[in-house]
């Protein structure tokens, strides 16, 4: 019910960003609208309808996720939310202690004995962190990890205390690249752990990726309490994951969640501002948060507020589905892999859905990551060398012949992640006019925990300068 001294709010946008403010909001006792310019909930991490295109047969009709994603115990506003609007996150993702493990082969096609790729590099390591208390966790993780050298140890070791000896702060931002040559780190390490990481985490390469950026968030992760460096995957689609319930939980606070309804203008009014949706007669609100992504909240607002949102540089981000035979399982949840552009090795990283989800047995999916080059390849193509390199890494031949096969490309994923990059502010300064979404002015780089927060902190600042305003009237 609303609060008195409620707020009519508009919020533009139906992403993970879009839907914490709206929650947030509805929480404080305002009156919220949510649109959302396409059929359902969630942006660009929501789940589709596939389409089975030309050589993805079997795919039509399947639902899946846009992308793979990997939470972190670190993501607290995420948690927080989820369980507000009536999900238990302990069913809805599965809880893994960190890890890093590449698939190893013996002649039989399992083993112990790792191969050599690039440069003479370990084609993999076994990292995993048993559940004991941090930092205990990290150092038996390390002592116990195969496939490095004591010097790759010795160099992980050094890494960590330096970053912790530092506070996790840099004077002056550059590349992760430089950073890890500065630590002195091992090309195995480099390759194994902190470049994988490095893309998992900010989607952009180290080469020109924000050191300062990557340093949260392993200070988050790596250099905070035990569980927050948990791995957690999704057992159900993105959208039961969050937006689904958002939804739900907005319209039990009399809320207003509209799907297919796409904001073409707004501009200040008199007593606010006015929304001018497609086929729809103008409407009129006190304040307006704009969740969009950035390329569509800076066409929206150039007229009212020009110059608030930056032009971004983007990444993609593909994610290959290959459904095998239902009894087809990997060694574990998730393996990480060892890409090679120059061989067409794309993917980083190969999830089995089937341990998430039953009904999924036999569903891979392999993530690529910054995938520009992998999106030039014709998708059937992709699709193909995916499915080889798996056979490679994993030495079983059958994942050659996949029954079908779903390629989905997000071409505009995340913003690239560069050293010291300008982001704008939640508060645009225009009384009643807030931005939220993974871009805003954050320490972390483009997640799901990124959007979250950026929605909670626009709808926190919006009440509160509500609050302000009241108190002086």
């Amino acid at each position: 019910m609303a609060a008195a001294g409620a707020l009519r709010v508009a919020v533009i946008g139906g992403g993970w960003a879009g839907c914490a403010a709206a929650c947030e909001l509805a929480r404080f006792g305002h009156r919220v609208s949510l649109l959302e310019a396409a059929r359902s909930l969630g942006g660009r991490a929501r789940r589709v309808e596939t389409t089975g295109e030309k050589g993805e047969k079997g795919a039509k009709g399947r639902v899946l996720d846009n992308g793979q994603h990997i939470l972190l115990g670190a993501y607290s506003e995420t948690l927080r939310l989820m369980a507000m609007v009536g999900i238990d996150p302990a069913a809805a993702l599965l809880r893994l202690p960190l890890q890093m493990p590449y698939p190893s082969m013996n002649p039989g096609g399992r083993a112990e004995n790792f191969g050599e790729s690039r440069a003479g590099i370990p084609a993999g390591i076994q990292f995993i962190a048993p559940r004991l208390p941090a930092p205990l966790h990290l150092l038996v993780a390390l002592l116990r990890a195969s496939g490095l050298t004591r010097q790759d140890k010795l160099a992980i070791a050094r890494f960590q205390s330096t970053a912790r000896w530092s506070g996790w702060m840099l004077y002056d931002d550059c590349s992760v690249s430089e950073l890890l040559e500065r630590y002195d780190q091992t090309a195995t390490v480099i390759n194994l752990l902190w470049r994988p990481l490095c893309i998992a985490a900010l989607n952009t390469p180290p080469e020109r990726a924000s050191a300062q950026v990557f340093l949260n968030v392993l200070k988050d992760s790596l250099g905070s309490r035990r569980n927050a460096s948990d791995m957690l995957l999704p057992k159900v689609d993105l959208g039961a994951l969050f937006p689904d319930r958002a939804a739900d939980y907005l319209r039990r606070q009399q809320g207003d969640v509209r799907l297919g309804a796409r904001v073409q203008a707004l501009a200040r009014a008199q007593q606010g501002w006015t929304l001018d949706v497609v086929g729809q007669a103008p409407e009129s609100f006190d304040a307006i948060v704009v969740a969009t992504p950035p390329w569509q909240a800076k066409d929206l607002l150039e007229a009212a507020a020009p110059g608030l949102v930056p032009g971004f540089s983007y990444e993609p981000i593909t994610t290959c589905y290959l459904q095998y035979a239902a009894g087809t399982r990997l060694p574990r949840p998730f393996l990480a892999l060892v890409d090679n552009p120059a061989t067409r090795d794309w993917g980083q990283f190969v999830f089995d859905r089937g341990q998430l989800d039953p009904q999924a047995a036999g569903l891979l999916a392999v993530v690529i990551s910054v995938s520009n080059e992998a999106a030039l390849e014709d998708k059937q193509a992709l699709a193909s060398a995916v499915a080889a390199q798996l056979v490679r890494a994993i030495g079983d031949p059958a994942l050659a012949s996949p029954l079908w096969t779903q390629v989905i490309a997000e071409k505009r994923a995340t913003f690239s992640c560069t050293p010291a990059l300008q982001r704008p502010a939640n508060d645009t300064g225009e009384h009643g006019l807030w931005l939220a979404g993974d871009y805003t002015a954050s320490p972390y780089p483009a997640t799901i925990e990124s959007a979250v927060r950026s929605g909670v902190s626009a709808a926190a600042g919006l009440h509160q300068s509500s609050s302000r305003t009241r108190v002086r009237a």
